[in-house]
């Protein structure tokens, strides 16, 4: 029998199944509720047994056909998207409301799948015979939100090299550690983005000779790309798809800056970015007539992997803002028809405190998802917007796995986990939360037999993710490109059994009764500021930079602010005995903080500041930071402590119970 016959068989075998797995789930309900009466009804009620069989034959459908690319040897979401080319190419693939120069004005452009394959051949062309870029290669994008990123980046793996998101805000050491870290053999920049390059531009030239810049002009670039006679290039797919390659291998690399401070570079396997996505965009419903509108930067992970891949494995649109303006949000959502949203807890509290909007009652929009929408305005946001679902996930960028909900009226208000009784039993074989020390929330705790505890109900733990083949982590987690002690540190072992490997996410989350899964907080010095991880470690080193021999010590903490997502910057500072007098002197300050706006981006810099006589230590010199991190504010406990605040990201000045007031009410922005 040949392999062609074999594979026609399986193909065949494969789909009678899946049509038997496929009767609706409403079909198979109402048959049993009359058969059942409302026994089946209760059932569900408790156990979500259609939800559950939403997901469930898709599931397999979907495993089996990635298992099958991956015995083919084409893998690569290039052959998914030229798939959907095949099938849907009149269907919208892009939509962008290009901005105009009045403020708040847009001309909308769509890309069909079809024109959106033919453009990136022509720059496949243009990259490979101009640019010199091959297959294999590293190739760094330093890209605003707009379809030439995206153009780009399926151009790149066309040609079979891999694409390395910069952070268009990244400057100076972190952007010149960002390239070196990748090996990135080229940089193509686009020139709204390239003011922080042209500023390092001196550095990487001297660390990086061998690197390439490129700063593109736009119109050149589109006169080539939109012109259906230019030339176009098909990478033959024997380089695109060497029979090396692996699926647990760089898809494309998203920067991530983690505990340390400087970026590091995160590794996006085809497996995450393939069979990940597609199980994504199908529990969010996704179908190919759906829309989904991001402002999310698409050098994250948020809007790359579980927008721009989730939204092509089924064959939808992509709407893509150039950047997030509460004020236009909703007539940008209006223009592209989009049906889902992708939101940041922070964008949801924005949208709320915008004035109303015609827009915000004519939108299609039924499905918001992302992360970090707090619970005190879950229903609030969508019952002002129209919202019928919200599916909040947990994921981060280096995480092997992610966590979905699909919430729809009371029940699982602010969970990031929400499956039926089938789903959740499977996955407590490969997602767990364990017991931490209660006194040290960044150390797990082990019983006599020195292994983990899996958190009861309504105690809050580490959340774990298990590597299924110890000896080889990298087939289940890839960690970070050349920091494998970073990587190391993601992983523990001896968990529940001598031998066995889990990935920790650094979060603390907690479980209910109901098995649902809340996002508590951020462990440990690293926390989560404007939807962006803030590194303790390296604010602290910054400070230390500019005024190391005027400091004794600094510390640096994410402390809650009422009304606002995340943690905000709490730089605690002990000036030496000799500099005292510096204490409270605004000059000093703002000194410090241009210093540190040319090594930080701007959602690290510390957003309060207060001087202290001593910074209290540990019997082993430690920073005892857990008592700073619940700073009272305006004025401290007591009433009576001075404290400066960032005001508009220029210049600090003293905390007065007015500018709290400010802030609170949202007339001053942090």
């Amino acid at each position: 029998m040949t392999g062609s016959t074999v594979e026609f068989v399986l193909v065949r075998t494969w789909k009678v199944i899946l049509r038997v797995l496929s009767v609706p789930v409403v079909l198979i309900a109402r048959l049993l509720t009359v058969c059942c009466g409302g026994w089946f009804e209760q059932l569900d009620r408790k156990h979500r047994i259609k939800d559950d069989w939403y997901i469930i034959p898709f599931f397999f459908s979907a495993v089996f056909k990635y298992v099958w690319s991956v015995y083919r040897g084409k893998f690569q979401f290039w052959y998914m998207f030229e798939r959907h080319v095949a099938r849907n190419g009149n269907q919208p693939c892009i939509s962008y409301p290009r901005p105009l120069a009045k403020k708040g004005e847009f001309e909308l452009e769509t890309y069909s799948y079809r024109e959106t394959y033919d453009i990136v051949l022509r720059l496949s062309h243009l990259l490979y015979n101009e640019y010199d870029v091959r297959e294999g290669q590293t190739v760094a994008l330093d890209y605003t939100n707009k379809p030439m990123f995206i153009f780009m980046w399926f151009a790149l793996w066309n040609i079979g090299a891999v694409p390395s998101f910069l952070n268009y805000n990244a400057i100076g050491a972190p952007l010149v550690h960002s390239i070196k870290i990748a090996n990135v053999k080229s940089v193509f920049i686009d020139p709204q983005a390239a003011g922080p390059v042209k500023e390092t531009e001196q550095a990487i030239r001297k660390e990086l000779p061998d690197v390439k810049l490129h700063f593109l002009t736009e119109e050149k670039v589109n006169n080539i790309i939109m012109n259906a006679e230019s030339p176009q290039f098909l990478q033959d797919p024997k380089k695109r798809s060497p029979p090396y390659a692996t699926d647990f291998q760089p898809a494309c690399l998203i920067y991530t800056s983690g505990t340390t401070g400087l970026p590091k570079s995160a590794i996006m396997s085809w497996r995450k970015a393939v069979i990940g996505c597609t199980l994504f965009g199908w529990v969010l419903r996704i179908k190919n007539d759906s829309t989904v509108f991001t402002a999310m930067p698409l050098y994250h992970s948020t809007a790359a992997l579980l927008g721009v891949c989730a939204v092509f494995s089924q064959g939808g649109c992509v709407a893509i803002s150039n950047k997030f303006s509460a004020s236009s949000f909703w007539k940008q959502a209006c223009m592209t028809r989009s049906t889902h949203i992708q939101y940041v807890g922070e964008i949801c509290r924005y949208l709320l405190h915008t004035p109303v909007s015609k827009f915000e009652s004519q939108h299609c929009v039924k499905v918001a998802y992302g992360n970090g929408l707090r619970a005190d305005i879950w229903q609030e946001f969508r019952e002002r917007f129209g919202i019928e679902v919200i599916g909040e996930f947990y994921a981060s960028t280096e995480a092997p796995f992610a966590t979905t909900t699909f919430q729809r009226g009371d029940f699982g208000i602010g969970a990031c986990r929400s499956y039926g009784t089938i789903i959740n039993t499977v996955l407590s074989l490969q997602q767990t939360i364990i017991r931490v020390e209660p006194d040290d929330e960044t150390t797990v705790y082990r019983n006599k037999k020195g292994l983990c505890e899996v958190a009861p109900p309504g105690e809050p733990g580490e959340m774990l993710m298990k590597i299924f083949m110890p000896k080889k982590p990298e087939a289940t987690f890839q960690g970070y490109l050349g920091n494998n002690k970073a990587t190391k540190s993601k992983v523990l072992r001896d968990v529940f059994r001598k031998g066995d490997a889990w990935y920790r996410s650094g979060d603390l989350l907690k479980s209910d009764e109901h098995g649902l899964w809340y996002f508590i907080d951020r462990m440990g010095d690293t926390f989560r500021w404007k939807s962006e991880n803030v590194s303790a470690a390296e604010v602290e080193d910054q400070i230390m930079v500019f005024a190391n021999y005027m400091m004794s010590a600094v510390a640096v903490v994410g402390i809650k602010v009422p009304n606002h997502e995340g943690r905000a910057g709490l730089a605690v500072l002990e000036l030496a005995p000799q500099f005292r007098n510096l204490r409270g002197d605004v000059k000093f300050l703002n000194d410090m903080l241009e210093s540190l706006k040319k090594s930080l981006p701007k959602y690290a810099l510390p957003t309060f500041v207060k001087f202290v006589d001593e910074i209290e230590h540990t019997d082993n010199h430690k920073i005892k930071k857990k008592c700073y991190k619940d700073q009272v504010l305006p004025h401290g406990a007591g009433g009576d402590e001075i404290l400066y605040w960032l005001k508009d990201s220029r210049e600090y000045r003293p905390l007065t119970n007015s500018d709290w007031l400010e802030i609170m009410s949202g007339a001053s922005k942090l």
